[in-house]
């Protein structure tokens, strides 16, 4: 299906909205928007809607099997507009948001699909799970100068940290940390303040009212809570092209980078277990 609008999608695509989850995939540009949707297709989400410009163009199967949302990722605070005006619209529905160039994996995604997933999170009591970005890029940037390469992917396996999450009186929230690491943390020099965090909320459930803010937190604290108070829950993973893409694009870094390889990079195996392994997501209690 294809819709003209935001406001033609909200207004005539609620069949796509009526079971979850459902993917929302923005298309900054036209980097690797195929690869994005075919894993995400492979994760079994029931719907997929893209957001993209119109000189977007997808094969025939994927045009088929998509809703497709002409959107302009251009406009100031576009993503958040988007989501929030789909949340409203989709009370109760979960829901999963990303950019092109961004693959989500979360514990034996190979074997489970994402509905088996956020139904035992809804079992937990909870509403939300939280993601690691975690930055991938090509090794030889000679070869592929805006550092994204499917099969010569390669990321950190270790730089991670994270600090307290303080509120307006300087006092740490509850089970909420700001995490960095990756090529945010090592190039900071070339990332506002505001950017460095790698964590987000991509995969919530929509209820009225809730409102995804700017730094990829929500209006509702709970939700950026990365457990409940009784046990650890499920955490993910978003490993993106995204920033890797940003640095050798913007003139400010391009010239800068010579190679993104350090003595902590490892091939990445495109498989749930080496992000187990390296800790960059864990089960809970989910076995």
């Amino acid at each position: 299906m294809r819709y003209d609008s935001l406001e033609d999608f909200l207004k005539t695509g609620a069949a796509a909205l009526a079971k979850g989850p459902v993917a929302l995939i923005f298309v900054e540009d036209l980097v690797e928007v195929e690869s994005t949707l075919r894993h995400h297709l492979k994760l079994r989400f029931p719907e997929i809607v893209v957001f993209a410009p119109e000189e977007l163009a997808l094969p025939m199967d994927l045009m088929e099997t998509v809703h497709r949302v002409r959107y302009s990722m251009q406009a100031p605070q576009a993503l958040d507009i988007a989501v929030n005006a789909v949340n409203e619209a989709a009370p109760g529905v979960w829901l999963y948001y990303c950019y092109n160039a961004e693959y989500l994996f979360y514990p034996f995604c190979e074997t489970r699909a994402v509905s088996e997933m956020v139904t035992f999170q809804t079992e937990e009591r909870r509403d939300a799970i939280l993601a690691y970005v975690i930055d991938l890029y090509a090794a030889d940037l000679s070869t592929y100068p805006d550092a994204v390469c499917i099969s010569d992917a390669h990321l950190d396996r270790s730089g991670y940290y994270a600090l307290a999450r303080n509120d307006q009186h300087g006092h740490p929230k509850e089970r909420q940390l700001d995490f960095f690491g990756g090529l945010r943390w090592r190039f900071e020099e070339h990332v506002p303040l505001d950017r460095r965090k790698i964590d987000r909320i991509p995969l919530f459930r929509a209820a009225k009212g809730l409102q995804l803010r700017g730094d990829h937190t929500f209006n509702d604290e709970e939700y950026n809570t990365y457990s409940c108070p009784w046990h650890h829950n499920i955490t993910t993973a978003i490993c993106s092209f995204r920033t890797a893409k940003a640095l050798m694009t913007n003139a400010g870094s391009k010239f800068e980078v010579q190679s993104f390889s350090w003595h902590n990079s490892t091939a990445f195996r495109w498989q749930s277990q080496q992000l187990l392994d390296l800790g960059l997501m864990e089960p809970g209690q989910w076995f």
